[in-house]
């Protein structure tokens, strides 16, 4: 098998056994062809069967020198893992050469949010008498009461909203559906939008289906909703940097802090391990203090 084979069957496999969305396959299919072109044009090795883990450490030593993060080499070392398994599964290798290569230690950052207080000003700063305004206050209440994915987002459907039981149908990352509630603060600026803007719009046949629309009645761009944020905080004085994915990790952080548990915060955000979710537990140390004289049996009365 050459390089070029590997890669097609790779791609195939991604696409069709594990579900992986486009992007993701492309992602994966990008770090293999980088492997495949040091492997042939630094080693001289034209097929990946032939590959052992001392290549595999000189192409990851080669990356390293163009500077890509400890992140970045821990994601292409896991591209190159799924790629050697799908070569075990296939029969076409008997070993996997990157087995026993260690990923890169990563410091895990505290994720930028904004204060309860600091949210209500953002959200108060939208101009309601603006044309798109009480679209774009629905837009930013419902990121910020489901923690929702920009992508999941803009491709909300109408049909997949359900005021009346306070919950929306997400489809997530690798088209995978959760329920996540709603609440209603959200649910009374998205119905003041589809009473006052949605309905009025002459919508574009592909995109009837989806919730928030743009002045054409089609499909928001992700830019659309990074261009909205960046407006409200601006206009609310607020002077972090605040991106779309500021309001879900601001939606995580204050249900931890509110009390809830983080099996209840990893289903609503959609995260497949609990160990993503556990980095909302950056609380204050008056909110952990508290917590601990409250509950800890050898506490109790302790002020």
């Amino acid at each position: 098998m050459d390089w070029n084979s590997g890669i097609n069957g790779f791609s195939s496999y991604l696409l069709l056994e594990r579900s992986l969305s486009k992007n993701s396959v492309e992602s994966y299919t990008r770090d293999i062809e980088k492997l495949a072109l040091f492997s042939v044009e630094q080693l001289n090795i034209t097929s990946p069967v032939n590959l052992v883990g001392t290549d595999i450490e000189l192409f990851l030593k080669d990356i390293n020198k163009i500077g890509l993060s400890d992140r970045s080499q821990a994601r292409l070392l896991s591209g190159i893992r799924a790629f050697f398994k799908f070569l075990l599964i296939e029969n076409v290798v008997q070993v996997d050469p990157a087995h026993l290569i260690d990923s890169p230690k990563l410091s895990r950052k505290i994720p930028q949010f904004l204060s309860i207080e600091e949210m209500d000003l953002v959200l108060g700063a939208i101009d309601l008498s603006h044309p798109q305004g009480q679209r774009n206050r629905a837009i930013l209440e419902t990121l910020y009461s489901c923690g929702l994915r920009v992508s999941e987002l803009v491709h909300l459907k109408l049909s997949n909203y359900f005021p009346d039981i306070g919950f929306v149908r997400v489809i997530g990352k690798n088209d995978k559906e959760r329920i996540v509630p709603i609440g209603s603060v959200a649910i009374k600026y998205i119905e003041l939008y589809l009473d006052t803007i949605r309905r009025h719009i002459t919508i574009d046949k592909q995109s009837e289906d989806i919730l928030f629309l743009n002045r054409r009645g089609k499909l928001l761009s992700r830019v659309m909703i990074f261009n909205i944020v960046k407006q409200a905080v601006s206009d609310a004085g607020i002077q972090k940097t605040v991106s779309p994915h500021t309001f879900r990790h601001s939606f995580a952080t204050h249900l931890v802090e509110g009390g809830a548990d983080l099996k209840s915060v990893q289903d609503m955000l959609g995260h497949e391990s609990i160990t993503t979710t556990e980095i909302y537990t950056h609380l204050d140390t008056k909110f952990l203090r508290d917590t601990i004289l409250l509950y800890h049996p050898r506490n109790a009365g302790v002020k």
